[in-house]
Order: C-alpha cells, then structure tokens, then sequence
C-alpha cells in the first residue's frame, strides 16, 4: 500500500485542465518525488522518532510558558484580618467567622466583614463576642487579610486583593497580547531563516524572559517581562508542530501530530502537579524557565525541514539531510533520486510566480483570501472555547491544582478519538463532528445541571475532551492546506488571530452574573456555527503537501474528484 501511496497523491492533486496540468505538473512531480524518496528511506524511523524526542522540548516548554500565569498571578483564597479576633496565631479557618464575616458561594467573603460595634467598650472581654458585630452592615477590609494557604502568587506578595484583582486578570491578558505579536512574527521569520533557526533562538531568549520575571521587583516590571517572554516564545509550538510534520511520510502525518498533542497535554496536566509542590511563583518560574536553556543542542542535533531547505533552493543541505535519514534508518537511497529531486526542485523555483521562493500578501490574499478568513474564524472560536471551558472549570468544586491537572489529562482521550476519526472521515469532518459534539455536550450540561450535577460536571468534562481533540485537527488541517513557502506564516497568521478568542474567554466567567449558563450558550453557538463552515474547507487527507500557491487552490478543485481517486485507486 505504501508503494501505491504517491501515484495517489499525484492522481488527487492533478488539476482538470491541460494548462493548469502544464503550469503545476513540475511542482506536483517535485514533492511526489520527495514523499516517494520518504517512504523509501523510512516515513518514521530512527531518525524521525529521535528528532521527536527533541521536539518534545519545545511542546512542554510552550505548554508551561503559555498557561503559567494561572499559577504565578493565581488568586489566593484570602479574607479580611478581624482585628479584634484574629492574632498571630489564628488561620483562615475560624470559629468567630461565622458572626464576622459573610458567607458567599460556599466560601467566606474574600472583601468585606461585618461592621464593628462600641468599638472600645468590650475590651476588657477575653474572646471576641458576637454582639460585637452588627450582621446587618457589611465594611470592606481595612486591617489586612489572612491567606487560606502559605501559597505564594504575585497577588500575595504584590497585595493585590479585591478592587485590584483585574490586575490579576491583565497578566493573562497581556500573555495573549504577546502571543498575538509573537506567533505571527516567529511564523515569518521560520519561514525566512528556516525553522531550526528560530526554534533555537525561542527557546533561549524565553528562557532569559521568564528567569527575570522570577526577579520581578514590582507587578509592572512582572507585567512587561510576561509580554516580552510570550513575544519571542510563543512560536515555539507552532514551529516545532510544522517542523515534525515536514519531517515524516504522508502516511505517519497523523501520528505525529499526535504525539505532538499527547505531549502538549501531558506537559499541562505535569505543570498543575508541579505548581501545587512548588507554592512560591518565584521558584516555579526558575524550574520552569531553566530547562528552556537546552534549545542550544538543537544547533548540533536538529536537522532543518528538508521541505523548506527545497523552498529556499538549498538543495546540497536537503539532500545531504535525506542521506543522514537513509543511514540513521538503515535504508537504501540511490544518487539517482537525489538528482531527480533536485531537479524538479530546480524546475519549480524558476516557474514559481514567488520572487526568490516568496510570496507577496497580494498573491497570498488573491489566491486563498476566502480560506485564510475562514481558518482564522476557526481559530478564533478554538482558543475562545478551550480557554474559555478552562477558566470556567474553576467553578467545580476542589483543588485548582488538581482540577488543572484534570483539565490537561482530559486533552489526551480528546486527541486519541480525534485521530482515529481523521484516519476514518478525513479532516473535514472529523473537525465538524467535533465541534457539533462540543456544543451537544455543553447544551446537555446546562439543561442537567440543577437535577444532576454530577452528570452535567461529567458533560462539561466530555465537553472539554472534544474541544481539546477538535483543536488538534485544526492545526493539523492548517499545516496541510498552505503552501510549503508560506505556510508557518499563514498557520502562525491564523493562530494570532485566534489569540482574540482567549482574549475574551476570560471575561465569560463574569455572564454568569446576569444568567448562570450564559458561557455554556455562547460556546455552544460559537461551536455550531464553526461545525458547519469548516465543511467549506478543502479535504487533505492522503494528499501531497502543496508547495506552491497552484497547488494549494488546485486542492478545492480536486475536493470532487476524491472518491473517483480513491476507487481508481
């Protein structure tokens, strides 16, 4: 079957007029060529697994990087210091509570306490008296707090408690801002100077970002080193995704967007255990932000996608990669392909509309204008969702850490059905019935919730498995419907976009004032819409990644011709 697979993708990709065969057949030939020369040498071998092993770097690293705030700026359960109860001795649970301070949400009010009476006139008493306190007038805090944990967060050591809590919020803010300048800036420069390149230079400059965050000397000076550290380290994921892509047969894509995903989960579920050992931010940042360090081996051991050394007409280091591949996986490749592939490698350069290998934003925009839209719609309602169904997780009742953790395991189920729907109905679909589940679910836990709260939390939870496994054919469907040259700067162009999304899911938690299921009914709408558009989207399974901007439009015209394909076939 694997020897079958490359006249496929050529049959699929083939375009239905003879000058469009003429004008895109070269290029097609050269990445068919390349794919063959894959399967020959091994689409996933010791080499390729090994490369992974060091991509799993990146993924974690990304995986705390993005998500850390909700631990080093997290709210400390805290309440309002009694002056005449509380001493040095006193926790934050006590008996006097219950006649000094509200209860509110199945927890005390973190902001106000009772009002004082006589103050003065009952000194001489040797415990604090109930009459003391009037239940009838609440006052905010005026004489400090007491913090439920030793936990130690920016809020706590910076004092920002009750009116000054959105400055909490703002730290999550701003990590997205910087995600939202950082992605598509690392997404163009990967496709500049090459995706091992950046890889390296993220990883280092991230990791001196967030080691002197964990210097932080005040909350603004915390505030600026966060955007800085997600601006020049928020690539790294959707770099290290498209460089493990390029690097495997078109049989073993989904595999290995699948370990990606598998490590992004299994990295947020190790941060939420991490962060309830490591209680002080300061610390947890240094643990978290050394390792990052390590990208520096990269230089020696990293080998750079030999689809984008092709792009850039660097044909002695691609082919000279593609030897290494053959060695390391004990495989047989003959000079003869090598200069077959170089070239029609060469043939498609010099037919290419792209000036040096690139694309202007005019070409891009007239050709696939209609697509990029649409993908960043996707995103937009992705980040939105998953995000949004994280932060509202806070709800449930337990430890945060652990909930956290929850949360992140959940992802791996999510991805495991995802791929096998991938492998069963295409991208297309499995991307759609992953967003209808989603908002099935969501719709399914609201209507539960009063009578079953146990089966609507499990509704929730499912709801957030399927968002996690839609999120990750959405961006592999974005790593296969953009051409080679361009395509890490239109993923990370798309992904930036999406970036508004978690821009505003953190403000869904605040609907719940005005109606109690109200972020249960905009993901669910958010989600039925996107099930339905993704459908206007290309099909790219078992097709040649495309290489030029012909080829990529040639993908919406071959959307009919895919089960005659498949039945020649």
């Amino acid at each position: 079957m694997l020897k079958l697979q490359p006249k496929l993708e050529v049959v699929q990709e083939k375009p239905e007029s003879v000058s469009e065969t003429k004008d895109s057949s070269q290029s097609a030939t050269q990445e068919s060529q390349l794919d063959t020369i894959i399967v020959q040498i091994g689409q996933f071998g010791r080499f390729q697994i090994s490369n992974y092993l060091l991509l799993c770097l990146p993924i974690i690293c990304n995986a705390f990087y993005s998500i850390s705030y909700f631990f080093t700026a997290g709210q400390v359960p805290h309440r309002c210091n009694i002056t005449q109860c509380d001493s040095l001795e006193t926790s934050y649970e006590e008996p006097f509570l219950n006649f000094t301070t509200p209860h509110r949400h199945g927890a005390w009010d973190q902001c106000e306490h009772y009002a004082v009476i006589l103050d003065g006139e009952w000194g001489n008493e040797a415990e604090c008296n109930a009459s003391w306190f009037d239940v009838g007038q609440r006052v905010s805090c005026e004489a400090g707090f007491k913090l439920q944990s030793d936990e130690s967060t920016i809020a706590s050591e910076f004092g920002i408690f009750c009116s000054d809590q959105w400055k909490l919020s703002m730290v999550g803010t701003v990590n997205n801002i910087g995600q939202f300048v950082g992605i598509p800036l690392g997404g163009f420069l990967s496709d500049r100077y090459g995706r091992k390149t950046i890889l390296v230079l993220a990883g280092v400059l991230s990791s001196f970002a967030g080691l002197a965050r964990s210097h932080a000397p005040d909350y603004y000076s915390f505030l600026g080193l966060e955007f800085l550290d997600m601006a020049v380290g928020s690539t790294l994921f959707p770099t290290a995704f498209l460089l493990a892509v390029e690097l495997v047969g078109p049989k073993r894509r989904v595999i290995a967007a699948t370990m990606i995903s598998l490590t992004y989960g299994l990295a947020e579920a190790a941060l939420g255990y991490l962060a309830s050992y490591v209680r002080d931010w300061r610390v947890l940042l240094r643990v978290l932000y050394a390792p990052a360090l390590l990208h520096l081996i990269f230089i020696c051991l990293l080998p750079e996608s030999v689809r984008w050394l092709l792009s850039q007409s660097m044909e002695q280091e691609a082919t000279e990669t593609l030897r290494r591949v053959a060695r390391v996986n004990r495989r047989s490749l003959s000079e003869q392909q090598l200069t077959d592939l170089v070239r029609s490698n060469r043939r498609v350069e010099a037919q290419s509309s792209a000036p040096g290998g690139h694309y202007t934003a005019r070409q891009i925009a007239q050709a696939l204008g209609w697509r990029i839209a649409l993908c960043c719609f996707v995103w937009f309602t992705h980040t939105f969702i998953c995000l949004g169904l994280s932060l509202n997780s806070s709800e449930l009742s337990g430890s945060k850490f652990e909930n956290f953790s929850i949360t992140g395991l959940m992802q791996l189920p999510g991805i495991l059905i995802a791929t096998t729907l991938m492998h069963r109905v295409g991208r297309r679909r499995a991307l759609s019935s992953s967003l209808f589940s989603c908002a099935s679910l969501l719709l399914a836990a609201a209507a539960t919730d009063e009578v079953y709260p146990l089966t609507s939390s499990v509704l929730y939870f499912l709801a957030k498995m399927t968002s996690t496994g839609s999120f990750m054919i959405v961006y592999f469907f974005t790593s296969e419907i953009f051409p080679t040259n361009c395509r890490n700067s239109l993923l990370s162009f798309c992904s930036s976009v999406g970036r508004f999304g978690s821009m505003l899911a953190p403000h869904t938690p605040l609907l719940i004032a005005y109606y109690q299921y109200a972020p249960h009914l905009i993901f669910a709408l958010f989600g039925f819409i996107c099930s339905s558009l993704v459908l206007l989207f290309p099909e790219t399974a078992n097709k040649v990644l495309p290489t030029t901007l012909e080829e990529a439009r040639a993908l919406d015209r071959s959307m009919p011709r895919e089960k005659a394909s498949k039945s020649a076939v």
